[in-house]
């Protein structure tokens, strides 16, 4: 009864984590060691995410009905599961990170802000910089026009001082 209780228990809270969540990456990993894990598990926590280590059932039936179903519907082998309702971009560069230095922990599927991505549209995530990159950029664009009729606008006046100043200093506006 014990057992029975506590896969509810761990059923319902990855459902509460998949309806806040936005952004679902389903990992697998063979042969992990604890330091590994352990490690990992930092890595998704410093990129603003979570880890867990699911049951293929109750991933499966924990996302019943919300937009992470398909993603963990039909998963074979050791799943776990990354999410974040923060930036997808950072963890997805960290779970790509990891990956690249332990070649047992693969990637299955994703899901970013309620659409399904494959593994090379997570590739593609992991490669696009930082929010903040793209925002600072996005406001350098914006800014940048405004700035130029600015000078310009300055250049005329500065050009106009500069002709009455010699005019003044040549004499050419005699009374």
């Amino acid at each position: 009864m014990k057992d029975r209780k506590k896969k509810q228990e761990e059923l319902d809270a990855l459902r509460q984590a998949l309806q806040n969540a936005q952004s679902v990456f389903v990992t697998g990993f063979d042969k992990l060691t604890v330091a590994q894990d352990f490690e990992l598990r930092k890595t998704v926590r410093g990129a603003g995410g979570m880890y867990h280590v699911v049951k293929n059932t109750i991933a499966e039936k924990a996302s019943e009905g919300l937009t992470a179903e398909s993603v963990l519907k039909g998963l074979a082998g050791t799943s776990a599961v990354a999410y974040t309702a923060g930036d997808p971009v950072a963890l997805a560069k960290a779970l790509t990170a990891y990956a690249k230095a332990n070649p047992s922990f693969t990637f299955k599927s994703g899901l970013v802000e309620g659409r399904a991505i494959n593994l090379a549209e997570i590739q593609d995530l992991a490669a696009m910089p930082p929010k903040e990159e793209i925002y600072a950029k996005l406001l350098y664009l914006i800014n940048a026009p405004a700035q130029r009729l600015v000078t310009v606008l300055n250049a005329v006046g500065r050009n106009l001082a500069v002709v009455v100043d010699q005019g003044v200093q040549e004499n050419k506006f005699s009374s």
